[in-house]
This record gives structure tokens, sequence and C-alpha cells, in this order.
């Protein structure tokens, strides 16, 4: 049986081990949370103007968004939505590994049958692969862009070939990490090339709302209409409704943390190359790093020092890697020389 466990809270220290912004929220969304008064809480939110606002971010009009409490819950409507089942048998949804755990659980609630498609050792896309897992019963294509925890891109005539192969299924394209990355299904007329596709976001990583749970779904009117069917009529809670309308309105918080993303990666790839250690170029806000037999003795030392990473040898094509969250410069420094001392002590 698939199932999503959630990672442990390692207590007080430096998160670098769920790709979360460990610069911490705008400070408006702080004041637009305090600003909720007693009625604000026991009233049933209004949510014209999120919808209207997060809308107008996207560049889509209100009707091609549904918006959500966590993209997670975005992921359990689109598989209830897309997976009944197919002549009496189940229905298939397809995973590109390595993988969100969730897609799998996801698809294993809504009673699908998951096909997985193995990585290529480099981790280029594999597009063929993925074309030739389809058959008659698959209704749901799980794609993430870029994905975790490769960092790598899905580029765009991939996306289009297996939405185009695939068009009684539902091509859901999880954009947790677009923020970093600038590259969505959602512009030059993605939707309407490809109608079978529905776009994922987030606000937990680039903006700081993951404890909030704030996400949306984009998509044409009529693919989402069976999501919609399925959709709670108050799942976004009135603080995450605020929140994200505050942190949408301060631009300038979201440049300052991308730009410290930017700055991070670029020192984890100089220490990998001073330390002969191979990673993968990410268009996320982590690295992919391997460091071979000692990836798992590597996040027990920095663990001992308060210092959290991802150990993930066991996802497929991931023997001996972790992942590194890079956000705040000063996170990623103390890190790197965390990393560093641990791996000479064990050299």
């Amino acid at each position: 049986m698939n199932e999503y466990l959630r990672v442990p809270d390692p207590g007080e220290g430096l998160r670098l081990h769920l790709n979360e912004n460990t610069a911490g929220c705008s400070p408006r969304v702080l004041e637009a949370i305090r600003a909720l008064g007693a009625t604000d809480a026991s009233f049933y939110p209004d949510y014209a103007a999120v919808e209207r606002e997060t809308a107008a971010a996207l560049g889509v009009p209100p009707s091609r968004l549904v918006l959500l409490n966590g993209l997670d819950e975005g992921l359990h409507l689109a598989s209830f939505a897309a997976l009944k089942p197919v002549d009496g048998a189940p229905a298939e949804a397809i995973v590109v590994e390595p993988a969100f755990d969730m897609y799998a659980a996801c698809a294993g609630a809504a009673g699908g049958r998951v096909v997985a498609v193995p990585p290529r050792p480099d981790f280029d896309f594999p597009t063929e692969e993925t074309l030739a897992a389809l058959t008659p019963r698959t209704r749901l294509v799980f794609l993430t862009n870029p994905n975790n925890p490769t960092g790598q891109r899905i580029p765009r005539a991939a996306i289009e070939a297996i939405a185009d192969a695939a068009p009684r299924a539902l091509v859901l394209v999880d954009e947790a990490y677009v923020d970093f990355s600038g590259e969505t299904m959602i512009d030059g007329g993605g939707l309407d090339r490809c109608p079978n596709v529905v776009v994922g976001r987030t606000f937990a990583k680039a903006h700081g709302l993951a404890a909030l749970r704030a996400g949306a779904l984009v998509g044409r009117e009529t693919t989402l209409e069976p999501i919609l069917r399925l959709t709670p009529p108050y799942n976004l809670n009135v603080c995450a409704a605020v929140a994200l309308r505050a942190a949408l309105a301060d631009p300038d918080h979201l440049r300052w943390y991308r730009d410290q993303v930017e700055r991070s990666k670029a020192l984890v790839y100089a220490t990998c190359d001073r330390l002969g250690l191979h990673y993968w170029p990410s268009a996320a806000n982590f690295v992919l790093i391997r460091v071979g037999p000692r990836a798992t003795a590597l996040v027990a030392a920095l663990a001992r020092r308060r210092i959290f990473i991802r150990d993930r040898s066991g996802e497929p094509g991931c023997a001996g890697c972790v992942r590194v969250t890079t956000g705040v410069v000063a996170h990623t420094e103390a890190c790197l020389e965390a990393m560093e001392a641990a791996l000479c002590d064990a050299a």
C-alpha cells in the first residue's frame, strides 16, 4: 500500500531538509494575520479578493483557478476526480521517478494503479519511456517541473507530447518550485495548447507559507470542473487567505529570497567542485549532491551539529545522494562548513 510518511520534526536547529523558506514569510503576512478580528475567525471566509489577486498574480482569470488547503489537497482531488475505474478495472496513474511520495499515496487512495517510470542515469527527463508507459487505462500523469529531488527541468515539448499522447488523461504538472525556475505551463498559451493539463502551485516554498497551507490548481474551466465538484466550499482557512494576499503584495521580499537562493546554490556548486563531489545544477531551491556511501553518515553527522539535510539514497536513481535546501546565504555557509568538516573527518 502506498503511504506518505510525515518527516519527523528534528527540533531546534538549521532546517535544510524540507525545502522550506529558511528566511520566513514576509513581515506583511504577520501583520495581516494580527489584524484579524474575532468575527473573522467565527464567520466563514469570503474568497473573492484572494481569488482575484491570486489569479492576477498567476496571469489567469479567476475561473481558471482553484485555491487549495496546500497543494497536497490538489493532488488528492485530482486523483479522485481522474482515477475512476476503466471497464471495471483500476485506472492507471503514471509517476515519473524520483518523485514526491504523495503522488503514489493519492493515486492509491483513489483506487488507481501506480505505474512508475524509472529515471535515466543522468536524470534527463525520460520522455520516450513515459510515452511508452501510457496505456488505454491511463487517466492521470504526475510530472514535477522542476523535479524534486533532482532540480531538473522538464522540456515543455515533452509535457506537450505526453498530453497529446494521453488525451483522456489528466496531466498534472506540479510546479511547486516554479518561483525559482521561472518556467511554467501557464505562460504562452500552454493551457489552451494542452487542455488536459492542470498546473499545481504552492505558496509554501518561495513565499514561506508552508505552515499556513496555501496552494492552487490552474487549468481550463472544463478540465477543472470535475475537481471543483470535489473541492470543499471553505477549504482555505482565513489565516491562509489573508496571508496569501499579503505575501503576493510584497514582491520585494520574494525577489530578495530568490537572490539568496541563487547565491546559495552558487556556493554549493563551488564547494562541491572543490571537494570533487558530483551534483546536479538545480532550477529549484535545493541541490542534490552525490557523496557516495558516506551519505547516511554525513546526514547523521550534521544532525549532531543541529544542521538537518535530507538523505535521498533510497530514491530511485539517487543512491549515495543527499539533498540540501539552498535558502539564506548564511545558513548555506554554515551547512557547507559543517559538511566539509564531516567529510574530511570521515576520509
